[in-house]
C-alpha cells in the first residue's frame, strides 16, 4: 500500500484494510512527517548522554530545570476513570488474552504494544483490530479448538494502550524510503480508530508511554497529542497517559516529564525492571556500580527503595498518581508449597508498595489480583494516597544510584543465560509475554540477563566461590544450559528458533559496546 509516499509493506489479512485505510494512512504520515526529525535527534541525544556516562560522568538532578522542581504547580485534572488505580494488570494484545484480563477484576489493564508484545505484523494490526472492537463494544472470541466464548464482563477494567517506546522503529511501514517511528504508528493507529468512541464513553482515550530517557522527550509526546487531539477535532486534555518510570536519567526528571505532560498525563509508574536494565546499562562501566545476582536486586533496599519513594513524593506534590511495579510471580502448578512463597512474595511487596505511599500496583497474571487488591483496600481505604506528602523525605543523587550489596553466583549466571535464551527464542517466535520459572518475563528481564552478564565480563567480575567472569566461563556454562534446554525439549528445541537466539545473546554480551536493546537487532531476525 501507498500512501502520500508512506509505504506499508506487510501483508494484508482479514480486518486489515480497514485498520490501514487512508485516513489512518494520512493520519501516521502526517505524525511522522512532523515529528519524526525531532524523534531521531533525541535518540542521538542519548547516545551523547552515553559517551559522558561512560567517561565517567553521573546522572544527576539538572541545574537548569531547578525552577520547575521548586515551584509550586499540579498537573490539571484526572479523569473519574483513573481516579481509582488499586491493581493494574498488563498483557499482550492477543484477543483472549485482552479478554481475560479485562474479566480480571482488576482497574486498570494495559494492553501492550511493547515489552510484553513480539512486533510482529500480525501481532501488531491484530492488535489494533482488538483494541479498536474495545473501543467499540465488540471484542469477543471463540476458540477455534474447544469453541468456548470469551466476552467481555458488565463492569471490564478501564483500558490503557502501551505503544512502543522513541527508540523503535516499525519496518512494514516507511516514509520516503525511511521506517517511521513505532511510537508514531502504534499511537496513531489507535487514536485514530478508537479516540472519538472512547471519549464519547469518558472512557479514554488512555495510554503508558514507556522508556523515555527525558522531559524533552516528553514534550515531544505533549506535542503529539496536542496535535492529534487537534486533527481529530477532540479537546487539549482528552488524551490522558501515565509515564513509566524505567530509566535511570528519567529518575532525575520526574518534576520536569509531569511538568512537560502537566495537561495530559495522571501518574507516573515504577517500572522497576527497566529501570535495572538501565541502570547497569547508563553506568554499568563504572565498577563502583556493579550489581550482584538479579534476585539480590530487590525494591526494598538501595537505589530502588529511593526511586520508588522518590516517584511517590513527586507524584503526590503535583496531585498525580504513584503506581507501584510490576509482580512477575505466577501461580505454581502441582507444587503447594511453591506457589505458597510466591504469594508471599507477592504480598510482601505489595504491602511494602502502599505503605510507602504508592496508589496502585502491577499484576502479571489474574489469578494475582486479588491478592493484590485485598492488600492494597485494607491498607488504602481510599480510592488513593493523594493525601499522603513525604514532604520531609530528601532523596539525593547518592541514594539514587547507591548499588545493592550482594554477591555473583555461578546460579545467578546459569540463570540470566537460561533466561535470556529462552526468552530471546520465544520472542522471534511472536511471543513477548513468557512464563519462565514461575515468573512471566518480558523483554525488561531478559534486558537485565544479557546486560548483567556483559556488565560482569567488562568488570571481570568475581563469582562467590573465587572464579573470574571471562569469555571462558560464560561459554562453558552457555554450552551446559543449551545441553540442558535440548535435553528438556527434546524435538521442541530442534523445532524451536534456540540457535537463532543463542548466537544473538552470545553476540550482546560479548559484544564491545553495549547494544542500547536487544530489540532491535532481534527485530531484524523475525519471522
Amino acid at each position: 500500500m501507498n500512501n502520500s509516499s508512506l509505504i506499508i509493506n506487510g501483508d494484508m489479512a482479514a480486518g486489515y484494510a480497514d485498520i490501514l485505510c487512508d485516513d489512518a494512512l494520512d493520519f501516521i504520515t502526517a505524525l511522522e512527517s512532523k515529528f519524526g526529525t525531532r524523534r531521531k535527534a533525541l535518540i542521538s541525544a542519548r547516545a551523547d548522554q552515553q559517551k559522558a556516562f561512560d567517561a565517567g560522568a553521573l546522572p544527576d538532578f539538572l541545574a537548569e530545570t531547578e525552577d520547575i522542581r521548586k515551584g509550586d504547580w499540579t498537573i490539571t485534572n484526572t479523569p473519574p476513570a483513573l481516579r481509582e488505580r488499586r491493581v493494574e494488570i498488563t498483557g499482550p494484545v492477543d484477543r483472549k488474552m485482552m479478554i481475560n484480563a479485562l474479566n480480571s477484576g482488576a482497574n486498570v489493564f494495559m494492553a501492550d504494544f511493547e515489552d510484553a508484545s513480539s512486533p510482529t505484523w500480525h501481532n501488531l494490526i491484530d492488535g489494533q483490530i482488538n483494541a479498536r472492537d474495545f473501543a467499540k463494544g465488540k471484542l469477543e472470541y471463540t476458540d477455534p479448538n474447544t469453541a468456548k466464548e470469551y466476552k467481555l464482563c458488565d463492569d471490564p477494567a478501564t483500558l490503557k494502550i502501551r505503544p512502543r517506546g522513541w527508540h523503535m522503529v516499525e519496518s512494514h511501514a516507511a516514509l520516503g524510503g525511511t521506517p517511521m517511528s513505532a511510537s508514531l504508528f502504534d499511537f496513531g493507529l489507535h487514536f485514530f480508530h478508537c479516540a472519538h468512541a472512547m471519549a464519547a464513553a469518558s472512557n479514554g482515550p488512555y495510554y503508558y508511554l514507556p522508556k523515555m530517557e527525558s522531559h524533552h522527550e516528553a514534550a515531544l509526546w505533549d506535542d503529539v497529542f496536542r496535535f492529534a487531539q487537534n486533527y481529530m477535532n477532540l479537546p487539549i486534555g482528552t488524551v490522558k497517559v501515565t509515564v513509566l518510570i524505567e530509566t535511570l536519567p528519567a529518575a532525575f526528571e520526574m518534576d520536569e516529564i509531569l511538568h512537560a505532560l502537566k495537561d495530559h498525563i495522571v501518574g507516573l509508574n515504577c517500572g522497576r525492571w527497566d529501570y535495572i536494565f538501565s541502570y547497569i546499562k547508563r553506568i554499568g562501566k563504572n565498577a563502583a556500580y556493579l550489581l550482584p545476582d538479579r534476585a539480590q536486586v530487590g525494591m526494598g533496599d538501595a537505589f530502588l527503595n529511593a526511586y520508588s519513594l522518590l516517584l511517590v513524593k513527586t507524584c503526590h506534590k503535583r496531585g498525580a498518581h504513584a503506581m507501584g511495579g510490576m509482580a512477575a510471580q505466577i501461580p505454581v502448578k502441582n507444587d503447594d508449597a511453591a506457589n505458597d512463597a510466591a504469594f508471599a512474595k507477592v504480598k510482601a511487596d505489595k504491602e511494602r508498595e502502599v505503605n510507602n505511599g504508592h496508589d496502585g500496583t502491577w499484576v502479571a497474571h489474574p489469578a494475582l489480583v486479588p491478592v493484590a487488591m485485598d492488600i492494597f483496600t485494607r491498607l488504602m481505604p481510599g480510592p488513593n494516597q493523594l493525601s499522603k506528602q513525604l514532604d520531609d523525605l530528601t532523596i539525593t543523587q547518592a541514594d539514587l544510584i547507591e548499588p545493592h550489596s550482594g554477591t555473583i553466583s555461578e546460579a545467578g549466571l546459569r540463570e540470566n543465560i537460561r533466561v535470556g535464551i529462552q526468552y530471546l527464542e520465544a520472542w522471534l517466535g511472536g511471543r513477548g509475554a513468557v512464563p519462565l520459572y514461575n515468573l512471566m518475563e518480558d523483554a525488561a528481564t531478559a534486558e537485565i540477563s544479557r546486560t548483567q552478564i556483559w556488565q560482569q565480563l567488562k568488570l571481570c567480575a568475581s563469582l562467590n566461590d573465587g572464579r573470574t567472569v571471562d569469555e571462558s566461563l560464560v561459554r562453558a556454562l552457555y554450552d551446559a544450559e543449551m545441553t540442558d534446554l535440548k535435553d528438556l525439549l527434546g524435538a521442541r528445541f530442534d523445532a524451536g528458533h534456540f540457535s537463532a537466539a543463542g548466537d544473538l545473546f552470545l553476540s550482546l554480551v560479548f559484544a564491545d559496546d553495549l547494544a542500547e536493546f536487544l530489540t532491535t537487532p532481534a527485530y531484524d531476525l523475525l519471522d
